[in-house]
């Protein structure tokens, strides 16, 4: 609990002093504690309750995180509000993740039941506003993760994934970028009818 208030403290440069009463506002601390406890009731296979508590948690944090999902310590979670951490994500330590970020899986089409569906966060990485980490891959330690960018393959130890800059397609009313139509592929999916 405390280990959670001191890491506030030191990755967020908006706390000062040395009360603790405006951090514990801070919803990323509550989804966290939350979380703690509901993953160790997770691990003891008690039924629903986990469960219950990372809903409860939800509704108020706007932070989903399924309680099977490990998390190691001095995690931080600035903002928090619209971030997913699925079931199967793992999280090393010193990791500090920003709002709107999702650590989820390929989709059911794809994920299997009782396998590895979620990314494997190593230590002391960075995941940037709005960043999506899909599948169960790894991000090697120290690695940042820029906004926005949607990572679909390991991430090796130490580098820094971004995604591409917006760009002008129109500037003061006048198109100045052609912008190419989007095709879905014709595949058997679409060509049986199952949409």
């Amino acid at each position: 609990m405390f280990e959670t208030i001191k890491t506030a403290y030191k990755k967020d440069p908006t706390l000062r002093g040395i009360s603790a009463v405006e951090v514990i506002l801070y919803q990323g601390v509550w989804a966290i504690w939350m979380h703690r406890i509901a993953h160790m009731l997770y691990k003891l296979h008690i039924p629903f309750v986990p469960r219950l508590i990372s809903q409860i948690s939800r509704f108020f944090t706007l932070i989903e995180i399924h309680p099977g999902a490990k998390i190691g310590k001095r995690f931080f979670i600035d903002h928090g509000t619209g971030s997913v951490i699925g079931e199967t994500a793992e999280i090393g330590d010193d990791v500090m993740m920003y709002h709107g970020v999702t650590l989820g899986g390929h989709g059911w089409w794809v994920d299997k039941k009782g396998a590895k569906r979620h990314p494997t966060i190593c230590n002391g990485v960075t995941l940037g506003v709005g960043c999506k980490v899909l599948g169960p891959i790894n991000v090697g330690a120290n690695s940042k993760i820029g906004a926005d960018a949607i990572v679909l393959e390991d991430v090796p130890p130490n580098s820094t994934v971004v995604a591409e800059v917006g760009k002008y397609i129109v500037r003061e009313g006048i198109r100045i970028k052609k912008v190419e139509p989007v095709t879905v592929p014709e595949n058997d999916w679409f060509k049986n009818g199952k949409q």
